[in-house]
């Protein structure tokens, strides 16, 4: 990370926007950065933390929400965090990783057994403290969203097993996991920002990607790529995250609304997580989108080794596997 990008990004915002956490008369305005569509559900749940946070403070306190992109992409919207040039951001906790590196055990494929080990995980001592870890790099982890199980989708043939992946480019987010788990299936990872995805596809750059079934959809990318092979094989979930300078910056009756509202708009989210699901893959087959399930064990066995590799190289982050693992 380069300090002199860092102070013209900074430079650019505080123009632009005036300041992250802003005092305008009575009221303490933070501003959210994210870069998904309005129509997405974790966006219905950032709208629902605005609502909470406003609601709590009687009006004193307002988060601003800026979607689509429009402060940056994801990894510019950290780095703008780390500043104090914004205040908040969603953020996939894929995107972590290069800034808060035990993030990284998130990316894992196959890691959680099911739906209910992921979420007594989030929720337990291991989920918290993970929250927490980014302190050190400026950020601060508020809460957790279901952001579902991530899998495949291409332009021209369903991906029914890892070989089908040989020879095609993949989009993945900027994470090594994330590209380590492509090469391991035969793929090509090619990173690209999210909002530049639809003309990267449109224009052959790469010729497929991976995310959950309400991503598929509100981003439209389905007009593009007509398969969708739900191999899941990873369940990234996403995290709000704050600056530490601007959480340092509000009082304590302030930091107590703001992490109620957080931890609310998490409950909210999690309901209307399946419903949007569900929504999304009725929506895709009726765009004409072709929904397969592979057998998802040819793919748990191509991606084994990058455990063992875990266990060697970072021992630390194998060590939150096993701790994860041992979850009931």
């Amino acid at each position: 990370m380069k300090i002199k990008k860092l102070q013209i990004l900074s430079f650019c915002v505080v123009m632009t926007l005036f300041f992250s956490c802003q005092a305008t008369g009575d009221k303490r305005i933070i501003k959210l950065g994210h870069g998904l569509g309005i129509t997405h559900p974790v966006h219905e749940a950032m709208l629902f933390l605005a609502k909470k946070v406003e609601e709590k403070s009687g009006g004193k306190m307002i988060v601003k929400i800026y979607p689509n992109q429009q402060l940056g992409s994801e990894r510019e919207l950290v780095e703008l965090l780390q500043i104090g040039s914004l205040g908040m951001t969603k953020v996939s906790s894929a995107a972590l990783e290069g800034f808060a590196p035990t993030m990284q055990v998130f990316g894992m494929p196959y890691l959680f057994r099911d739906d209910a080990h992921q979420l007594s995980v989030l929720q337990g001592e291991i989920g918290k403290k993970l929250l927490l870890d980014p302190q050190k790099y400026l950020l601060r982890g508020l809460c957790y969203y279901d952001s579902g199980k991530r899998s495949f989708y291409t332009k021209d043939k369903s991906i029914e097993t890892p070989s089908d992946l040989e020879g095609l480019k993949v989009r993945v987010m900027e994470s090594n996991t994330a590209s380590n788990m492509v090469k391991s299936l035969g793929g090509s990872p090619t990173p690209v920002s999210f909002g530049e995805l639809y003309t990267a596809l449109q224009q052959g750059i790469v010729d497929g990607a991976e995310n959950n079934a309400p991503s598929l959809y509100t981003s439209k990318h389905y007009e593009v790529c007509k398969f969708y092979s739900l191999d899941e094989h990873t369940a990234l979930p996403d995290v709000m995250i704050v600056s530490t300078k601007v959480w340092e910056s509000l009082n304590e009756q302030e930091q107590q609304w703001l992490q109620e509202a957080a931890d609310e708009s998490a409950t909210y989210e999690y309901k209307i997580w399946a419903e949007a699901t569900e929504d999304s893959l009725n929506e895709l087959r009726k765009a004409g989108v072709t929904i397969t399930y592979p057998d998802k064990q040819p793919f748990r066995d191509a991606v084994e080794p990058m455990y063992s590799d875990l266990k060697i190289q970072q021992p630390e982050i194998y060590k939150i596997v096993e701790e994860i693992r041992a979850v009931k």
